[in-house]
């Protein structure tokens, strides 16, 4: 009994200690800088830059009632042999002030694969019009990057989820 009471009293300690908080929105999921390539402007590849809407939070029953959503932001090669480049990756929110940018240095995607960004449910920082603009370059021969959004919010047995495209802007 003696020697259970100090295990039990450690035990308490060491599960009240406060967690530290996660970095809402981390910058760096995958460590951008393993994906970061050095592109010439020599290189004949064909620069682009495509819009994505995405949203922080949505309205619910009025304008002044809000849910906060998690946003899973994919920047996908469609290509099956050619890899593609994406420059820079600049989220906005819902005025259009620049919140950050993930990165500002090409990261290469191979074919077929998936690169993602997640803004947690509490980052509100976007709002109801949040949006990215990405920078990208690509093979002549090659597709576009595909950018999609997809947003979901769940409280209880109630759930909410829907998707955006990206849009080719210049």
């Amino acid at each position: 009994m003696r020697k259970l009471v100090p295990c039990l009293v450690l035990l308490l300690i060491f599960s009240c200690n406060e967690q530290t908080n996660k970095d809402v929105s981390s910058i760096d999921p995958i460590n951008w800088n393993n994906r970061t390539v050095s592109i010439s402007e020599k290189d004949s590849l064909l620069r682009g830059a495509s819009y994505l809407s995405v949203y922080s939070e949505i309205y619910s029953e009025t304008e002044h009632r809000t849910h906060n959503l998690t946003s899973t932001i994919s920047m996908r090669n469609t290509n099956l042999n050619d890899t593609i480049y994406i420059n820079r990756a600049d989220y906005f929110d819902t005025k259009g002030k620049p919140i950050r940018t993930y990165f500002d240095k090409p990261i290469y995607i191979q074919p077929m694969e998936t690169v993602e960004i997640v803004i947690d449910e509490k980052d509100q920082e976007g709002g109801t019009g949040a949006n990215f603009l990405f920078q990208w370059s690509i093979k002549p021969s090659s597709h576009e990057p595909y950018f999609e959004g997809v947003m979901i919010s769940t409280s209880g047995q109630q759930g909410l989820s829907f998707t955006t495209q990206g849009q080719r802007v210049e």
